[in-house]
Formats: structure tokens, C-alpha cells, sequence
């Protein structure tokens, strides 16, 4: 893979005058409290699903600074159309870890109550659509909501996010060329993380890189470091200014690498090298933004552990809150189907709980058996 992109932390950690973006103390050390609290949700969800306690997880190892540098560069009202792998920017939303760990349980605390796959959230309140497994769909979706702002006049800005395996889909042409024919104020983020489950990117396509894909649907592509998260940011903030004015779309092509398996139910040693798997190890965005911090004397040992400590402290009381909560009650089947429940379904609602009222289906387990 070629180191053609942009980059600004060196790997000293240092950033030349002139390309650091200027965040101020407050804003690099809650971007570090940031990344450090991905990488350890991570380790939990993981380790609860190999407990046996969730039933599937889907890591961002080695990526927090792809999507939280990116989104970072958004308004609190701006508009995230996710993939899979962006957890970090809940916690960047203050979406609350009780809440991240009751959707991976699909329970009553579950937003989507208990009706999607874990790691599949939907938060209204951080303007954080459902992510979808389809490959893809995020795409033509923040077009189309880049477009009818577009109409409205607001200035919201909509970003979306897809892996290097995401740009084969049918929906990233359709959503690239719909939002550039109508100038639609969208930032999309390819992460091209070198790998579509056990895909590597050379099977994917045969163009020099995914960024230059932008020219055929006339939006400006821009190739960044995606383990640099300064570097993602700058880029990513000129693109959102950029759409807010009115301008249009940008393909942001973030080069970074999946340290984990593609989920739980993958074992990446089985077709990837381990050799490049420790040579991208060495090049960890939370140990290089780490360095950067250390050179501007922001970031010491008393930081670091103040930082692990809290987070997995904030955690744990998480998980315990949502492991306490019930399971979605069974009449909540038949909600959202409808806006106004059908006489057909009031008729199966009753059923139902006539039966988990008579000691039947569902009775032990007090919701419906899948």
C-alpha cells in the first residue's frame, strides 16, 4: 500500500509549524481520553462475547483515529451515517456506556429493543443513524439526506462511513454520483483498513487507490494518514466547511489497518501475514498521538493511568447497570410495525400474552423465543 497521503505527526510526534491544526489542551486531551476509551470498550465487548454473555462483537482496533479525528471535525448538529466500526463517536456524542452495552444485550435498555444484531446501534439523540449489515447502504442514505438539506437551505453537513470493501457495493456509486450531480453537503469516509473480511484490497480493486475514485463523480478526493489523527482531522474539517458552503461532497480515503479480526465470529491469522500484522502494530494511532501529547507536555504516566483507570471503572459500572436490565417485554413485538397497531395485530398482541399468561410460549423466559 502506498504512503502517498497526507500526513502531520512524524514519527518523532512531532507536527511542523504550519500543518498542526491548532486544537487547544482541552480538546487533544479529551481526543486521547477518546481513543484510550474505544480501545477498552473494545476489550470488553470482546471478552463478553467470548464469556458467552453478548453474542457477537465487532472491534475497531487500530482505527480510533480514523473515525473519531473525522468525526471530531463535525458541528454537535451535523448528521453520522455509520458503518461498523466507529464506536468511538458515541462516546465522542456522550451516548452512555450503559446504554452502548445494553444494545449489545438487547434488552430493554436497547433503543432498537433487542431487534438488531450487537454493534449495530441507532442513538436519536447523537443524530447517530441505525447501522446496517448490508454493505453499503449508509451511502445512498446521507445522500439523500445531504440532498433534501440541501433543498431545505440549512447548513447541516452529513457524514458517512465505508471500508475499502464498501466501495465495490452498488450503493457507493449510486450514493458518490447522486451526491455530487446535487452538490449534497456530505463527507464520505472510506477507512480502507486493507481488508474486506479476508479480502485483501488488491482483490478489490484494481485503481491506484480509493480516493482517486472521486474524480469520476467530480467531488475533490483526499488521500490521509488514518493512523495520524490530527492529520484525519484537518483534512476532514476542511471537507465539512467545505460542504457547509455550499461546495458539495469529498471522498476521504483514511489508509489504516483492522488490528483485530473482522469480528468475533473471524480469525484473521488465518489468511492474513503476520509479518505485516506486527509491522502495523508499531505504527498504533493511540501510541503515536500519545507521543505528540508527550512532546507538548500533555500527557505523562499520572495521565495515563488517571485515564485507563477512569474509563474502566466507567465501564465496568456500565456493564453492570445494563446486565440488570430486563429483557424487552414481549407486547414490545409488535410495536413500531405500524404507527397506528393494526386490528390484526392487537389480536396477536393478546394471544400472545394469553399464552405467557397460561404458562406457555415465552412464559420462562419472559420475551419471544427467536
Amino acid at each position: 500500500m502506498s504512503d502517498d497521503f497526507v500526513s502531520i505527526i512524524d514519527k518523532d510526534g512531532k507536527a511542523p509549524k504550519g500543518k498542526d491544526p491548532g486544537l487547544s489542551k482541552e480538546a487533544l486531551q479529551r481526543l486521547y481520553r477518546l481513543m484510550v476509551a474505544t480501545r477498552l470498550l473494545d476489550e470488553r465487548g470482546l471478552a463478553m462475547q467470548r464469556q458467552g454473555r453478548i453474542g457477537f462483537y465487532l472491534q475497531s482496533t487500530g482505527q480510533e483515529a480514523s473515525h473519531l479525528g473525522a468525526a471530531f471535525a463535525l458541528d454537535d448538529g451535523d448528521w453520522l451515517f455509520p458503518a461498523y466500526r466507529q464506536p468511538g463517536i458515541l462516546l465522542l456524542r456522550n451516548v452512555g456506556i450503559d446504554k452502548i452495552v445494553s444494545e449489545w444485550l438487547g434488552n430493554s435498555g436497547d433503543t432498537s429493543k433487542g431487534r438488531q444484531m450487537p454493534v449495530h446501534y441507532s442513538f436519536r439523540e447523537a443524530n447517530f443513524v441505525s447501522i446496517s449489515s448490508p454493505i453499503g447502504t449508509q451511502l445512498t442514505q446521507a445522500a439523500g439526506a445531504g440532498m433534501a438539506a440541501r433543498i431545505r437551505g440549512d447548513d447541516t453537513v452529513f457524514m458517512t462511513f465505508c471500508g475499502d470493501g464498501g466501495t465495490s457495493s452498488n450503493d457507493f456509486h449510486t450514493g458518490l454520483n447522486f451526491a455530487g450531480v446535487y452538490k449534497a453537503p456530505v463527507v464520505f469516509v472510506c477507512e480502507n483498513n486493507g481488508w474486506a473480511i479476508s479480502v485483501p484490497q488488491k482483490c478489490q480493486t484494481a485503481s491506484e487507490t480509493m480516493a482517486i475514485k472521486a474524480q469520476a463523480y467530480g467531488m475533490p478526493g483526499v488521500r490521509v494518514d488514518g493512523n495520524d489523527i490530527l492529520a484525519v482531522y484537518s483534512v476532514t474539517k476542511a471537507a465539512v466547511d467545505r460542504a457547509r458552503k455550499g461546495d458539495g461532497p469529498t471522498l476521504i480515503e483514511t489508509v489504516t489497518y483492522r488490528m483485530a479480526s473482522h469480528s468475533s465470529s473471524d480469525d484473521a491469522s488465518r489468511y492474513r501475514d503476520a509479518k505485516e500484522y506486527e509491522a502495523w502494530k508499531k505504527k498504533d494511532p493511540i501510541a503515536r498521538f500519545q507521543l505528540y501529547l508527550k512532546g507538548k507536555k500533555l500527557w505523562d504516566e499520572k495521565f495515563e493511568t488517571e485515564v485507563v483507570e477512569t474509563t474502566k471503572a466507567q465501564i465496568a459500572d456500565a456493564v453492570k447497570v445494563a446486565e440488570a436490565r430486563a429483557n424487552p417485554a414481549a407486547s414490545t413485538l409488535f410495536d413500531d410495525v405500524y404507527m397506528n397497531l393494526t386490528p390484526q395485530l392487537k389480536a396477536q398482541r393478546q394471544e400472545l400474552a394469553d399464552l405467557i399468561a397460561k404458562g406457555g410460549v415465552g412464559a420462562e423466559i419472559g420475551h419471544f423465543p427467536l
